[in-house]
C-alpha cells in the first residue's frame, strides 16, 4: 500500500505487488486517472504486506481516511490515529510487516 503526492498537492492512495514499477507507470501516465492528470508525482509513504488482498483493504481503508488522518499515519504520529476522524472503513490494528513514514511530512 503507498501514498502518493500529485504535483496539484493532493494525494493518491493505491496498492500493488511490485511498487517500483507502479512508480514508474504512475510516472508515465499509465492507469490511474487521477495521477496521469497531476503529474508529476512524488512517493511519500508505503507499508510492505505479505499478501495483495491485505494490502488492497488497506488501501481502501486508507483512502477512506482525511487528509489529516494521512499526514498522520505519514509523519508516523500512530498515537494520534484514534483521535483522527475514522471512516467506516476503519478497524482496529493492521497486520503490515513493515510501515515507512517521511520525515519531509510536516507536523499540523
Amino acid at each position: 500500500m503507498y501514498i502518493l503526492e500529485c504535483n496539484d498537492g493532493s494525494y493518491y492512495t493505491g496498492s500493488t505487488k511490485d511498487l517500483q514499477k507502479r512508480l514508474t507507470q504512475h510516472q508515465k501516465g499509465v492507469g490511474a486517472n487521477h495521477t496521469k492528470k497531476r503529474l508529476p508525482v512524488k512517493l511519500l509513504y508505503y507499508e510492505q504486506y505479505n499478501r495483495i488482498d491485505t494490502a488492497f483493504y488497506r488501501e481502501k481503508q486508507v483512502q477512506g481516511w482525511s487528509r489529516a488522518k494521512k499526514e498522520a499515519l505519514m509523519r508516523g504520529a500512530l498515537e494520534t490515529l484514534p483521535g483522527l476522524s475514522k471512516a467506516y472503513r476503519d478497524i482496529d490494528g493492521t497486520s503490515s510487516t513493515s510501515i515507512h513514514t517521511n520525515p519531509d511530512i510536516p507536523e499540523p
